[in-house]
């Protein structure tokens, strides 16, 4: 709330402040994860509709494809895009090289159909009326704990870190603990438990053999429809079988983001943090029609470059 009543008097309309937490979004995403960054930009367009009135539904989506977009650009933003940066073996470099194209090309559709979708209207300013404070001790105490859980974690020893930031809080702040949302948490870990499996049923490695992924369009075209049905990360790691042309595929699985929720984990995490109704709905009739034509571009970029 502290951030969001600073950025509503710097933003002037709807659409401008549309502009910015896409931008953030993916920028974010691009070192921290699609789902980390959610994790942070979602809160901020929450707390901004409660000083000022928004489409809040449509600004959630927006910043869902703004993070699997941004994503796209870097080793680092997104799993599928970690396990074929390491199985590739190509440097950071020229892993980012190679994918810079289909991200520039995702993040100004998406702004062209940001600039269609908003409108340039004043923000209303009635509602932020309040004084925000910030609990710094908390802030302090979080950060902390933070760097600590991050040093036991590259140690090898996570569960030590996890334990001890669950134990700390809940005789310090038992609250934070019980505002956590563990449903979202256990959707995530079963979803990619039960996609994973799917993904390793001897009759799907059948049908994808059979495909014959010597092209770096088949490859593509794989990524992209697979993902719709077991989301992109247990696509990329089943595919990575069976091609050898892991530039076609990362492009293939990061267009599969888009299209049906589950194509990206990212996706369900996002209209979960909204808790709007009728997400489901609106999410897919701008999710699919962004699917087929970034698909289509994907492909082209495939092609000829």
């Amino acid at each position: 709330m502290w951030m969001a009543h600073r950025v509503v008097h710097q933003i002037h309309s709807e659409r401008a402040l549309a502009y910015l937490l896409i931008g953030l979004a993916a920028a974010l995403s691009t070192l921290l994860t699609n789902d980390v960054a959610l994790f942070v930009i979602v809160p901020l367009a929450l707390s901004l509709h409660k000083l000022t009135p928004l489409p809040i539904r449509r600004l959630v989506i927006f910043i869902a494809f703004a993070v699997n977009a941004g994503s796209i650009l870097t080793p680092l933003g997104n799993p599928q895009n970690l396990f074929i940066w390491q199985t590739s073996g190509v440097s950071f470099a020229r892993f980012v090289g190679a994918l810079a194209p289909l991200c520039a090309a995702l993040m100004v559709m998406l702004y062209l159909l940001t600039a269609a979708a908003f409108r340039a209207r004043p923000l209303d300013l009635s509602k932020d009326v309040e004084t925000h404070p910030v609990d710094r001790t908390l802030v302090g105490v979080a950060a902390v704990l933070f760097v600590a859980f991050v040093l036991l974690a590259d140690a090898h020893h996570a569960g030590v870190g996890v334990t001890g930031v669950g134990v700390g809080f809940l005789l310090w702040r038992r609250q934070i603990v019980l505002k956590i949302d563990w449903l979202l948490l256990l959707i995530f870990v079963f979803m990619f438990i039960v996609l994973r499996s799917v993904a390793a049923l001897p009759w799907v490695h059948d049908v994808v053999a059979q495909l014959g992924l010597h092209t770096p369009l088949r490859a593509y075209a794989a990524g992209a429809i697979l993902s719709q049905g077991i989301s992109n990360v247990p696509a990329a790691i089943m595919l990575a079988e069976f091609t050898q042309d892991w530039r076609a595929l990362a492009f293939g699985v990061s267009v599969g983001g888009f299209g049906i929720a589950i194509g990206s984990l990212a996706n369900l995490i996002a209209v979960r943090l909204s808790k709007e109704q009728g997400m489901w709905l609106q999410f897919h009739s701008f999710s699919i029609p962004f699917w087929v034509i970034g698909g289509i571009v994907g492909g082209w970029l495939v092609l000829h470059l």
